[in-house]
């Protein structure tokens, strides 16, 4: 990049770094070798810098499919329609919403009630204590699903504390740990987050051994690790839960996982969840939407819809790296959620530009052509 007059200007080889592959936009079995007749999309794309970041911008390739969420289809598109549309929202903002405050309002008290004279009074008596608090943690996050009127079904044997035990499932919104937490009291491997659910962290959740990590201190991948390898050998630890994608993702994709799950030497057992997009999309994208505005989305909707299957444990084989068994023990998942495999590392999505920049691109550049066009 070099300075002209005071303006920075760009060389070329810095700006074909962000030109896509035009081989990328043509048709199979065509080239863009090919003898020239007509003028054609391609060869506008070859000689025009603006069109091909255009059309780079515009196309949405694999990574990005894997953190977006599909609107829901507009269906009061007519006169008969539009009434049912607007007595749906009246029953589920009016009706279900305010029963469903209530139902978590109550859980809570119940909750609080008992947990902190619990938490408080029995810290001579650790085993009793863990025991209740289980039950309290899995009692609180079924009023949870229930204030979301949940519809889970549960495939395969219950989870039970072992030593030498370790859960993975893939990930699509916090709620993930919600739902698999009101069966089996899991001790969840998770990033650290600000506001109420920071506080919940920092005390209730601490109660069931669950971990905290900070993904912007490089020291904290260290102690995590000890911490993981210490829980693992507990006999009487809560299971531990981890998700080893690192990051939400859509429920239609499946990204990298991480091999420190499958480094701690026992055994793994995959979960795999799949959300029914019938009623909401249970995806959360924590760039656009707060988690409290994911949870009053879930509230409002009519119900949260979800299969979730325990698969059968698995320990690594004779010269499998922790590599080679997270993407065996991904193949599972993937499979039996009907997810598909992308090659992507999931923290990528937090190095890259902001979706925000491409589609302002996008804008700035359909306004170019309109008015061009408007001149002629």
């Amino acid at each position: 990049m070099s300075s002209t007059a005071g303006k920075l200007v760009t060389s070329r080889s810095e700006l074909e770094l962000d030109h896509p592959n035009i081989e990328d936009y043509l048709p199979s079995g065509s080239s863009i070798n090919e003898p020239r007749g007509k003028l054609r999309l391609r060869d506008l794309l070859d000689i025009s810098p603006t069109l091909t970041e255009a059309a780079g911008a515009i196309v949405d390739d694999s990574f990005t499919r894997c953190f977006k969420s599909n609107p829901p289809e507009p269906w009061n598109w007519n006169i008969y329609l539009f009434p049912l549309w607007c007595c749906g929202v009246v029953v589920r903002y009016c009706l279900l919403f305010p029963l469903r405050c209530l139902t978590l309002a109550f859980g809570w008290f119940i909750f609080l009630s008992t947990f902190i004279p619990v938490h408080s009074l029995l810290k001579g008596q650790d085993r009793l204590r863990k025991k209740i608090e289980r039950v309290l943690v899995e009692m609180i996050c079924s009023f949870f699903v229930a204030s979301w009127t949940g519809v889970v079904r549960y495939h395969g044997p219950r989870p039970s504390i072992r030593p030498k035990q370790v859960y993975v499932a893939n990930h699509t919104s916090m709620i993930d740990f919600i739902v698999l937490e009101q069966m089996t009291a899991f001790a969840v491997i998770m990033q650290k987050h600000p506001g109420w659910v920071g506080l919940l962290q920092s005390t209730i959740l601490e109660s069931v051994g669950c971990i905290w990590f900070n993904r912007s201190e490089a020291k904290d991948r260290e102690i995590v690790a000890r911490k993981l390898r210490n829980h693992v050998q507990g006999t009487d630890n809560n299971p531990l839960l981890i998700f080893p994608e690192g990051t939400c993702v859509n429920n239609n994709y499946t990204v990298m996982f991480k091999k420190g799950a499958f480094e701690l030497d026992c055994t793994v057992c995959p979960i795999a969840i799949k959300y029914n997009k019938i009623f909401v999309d249970a995806f959360w994208n924590s760039r656009k939407q707060s988690f409290t505005m994911h949870l009053l989305q879930l509230m409002t909707s009519w119900a949260v819809v979800c299969e979730v299957w325990y698969l059968e444990p698995q320990t690594i084989r004779p010269g499998e790296t922790a590599i080679e068994f997270a993407e065996r023990v991904r193949d599972m998942i993937s499979h039996r959620a009907g997810l598909k495999k992308v090659p992507w590392d999931g923290y990528l999505k937090y190095s890259r530009p902001s979706s925000k920049h491409s589609e302002r691109k996008q804008q700035s550049f359909a306004e170019s052509i309109l008015a061009r066009l408007e001149e002629k």
